[in-house]
């Protein structure tokens, strides 16, 4: 009986988004988050596979799904859509708390935790997030986003939009670097130099994120990183040659 009981419970939380142990029957939007600008991305990094939803394989409404056994290379393309405050406060697959104010994400089989940046097909806008429950199990729908980060990309009023979703794959060595291109009063042209670099440093997929310092004239730091020293940092300094940004400050961990 008490190994029933943990099947029960773990097949649960597996599930997420698809049961009805929420104390909400429908979906509804959280309250408006002020100042989405304020809200901070994660930044990738490597975390052990957890503990929980990550199984090989798990059914959900008389579907089967296999996990990936790696995030890498991963990429697809297809429908984005969000989950909202029925799922507030409730735990996601792999036993967090689902948070609708912070950037991430559901997917049915990348391993958990993942990072991914999701790019919206239509105007480029993008953001990253990290990949912690699973799920869309609606039909035709490989993403489901945050509250917050449905709103940084603009999809939270129209439900749904076409996006592309990529693995970040994080830096695996012990040294690395941080490159910063600019530092700007203005978080608006932060965010647009943020966006403009994602899009120039294509095909490399590092992080690019905006670290604001505190004070009564915050300065809004646009930032790639972290890039393990060698190749890829190189790599990374030829591509920002090439779009016109020659000498960025690189940065060690103790200089943020």
């Amino acid at each position: 009986m008490i190994r029933l009981l943990a099947l029960l419970t773990g097949f649960l939380i597996l599930q997420g988004c698809s049961t009805s142990r929420y104390q909400h029957a429908q979906d509804f939007t959280p309250e408006a988050i002020p100042d989405i600008s304020a809200l901070p991305e994660p930044i990738p990094k490597i975390e052990p596979r957890s503990a929980m939803g990550n199984p090989s394989r798990y059914t959900v409404w008389g579907k089967e799904y296999q996990v990936m056994p790696s995030a890498q290379g991963y990429k697809e393309r297809g429908v984005a859509s969000w989950y909202g405050m029925k799922f507030h406060g409730h735990r996601t697959s792999n036993g967090e708390i689902y948070d609708v104010y912070q950037f991430t994400a559901a997917h049915k089989t990348l391993p958990l935790p993942s990072f991914v940046r999701v790019t919206r097909v239509d105007n480029g806008e993008s953001i990253v997030v990290r990949v912690n429950d699973r799920g869309p199990f609606h039909e035709g729908r490989i993403i489901d986003l945050s509250y917050a980060a449905a709103v940084r990309l603009g999809i939270n009023k129209q439900g749904t939009a076409e996006v592309e979703v990529e693995v970040i794959q994080p830096p695996s060595a012990e040294s690395v670097r941080w490159v910063q291109v600019s530092a700007l009063s203005d978080i608006k042209a932060a965010m647009r130099v943020q966006q403009e670099l994602q899009r120039g440093l294509l095909p490399l997929n590092w992080p690019v994120g905006i670290s604001t310092t505190d004070g009564e004239k915050p300065l809004h730091k646009v930032r790639i990183g972290p890039v393990p020293e060698g190749d890829e940092l190189d790599a990374v300094l030829e591509r920002l040659k090439t779009i016109n940004i020659p000498s960025p400050m690189l940065l060690a961990e103790h200089q943020l």
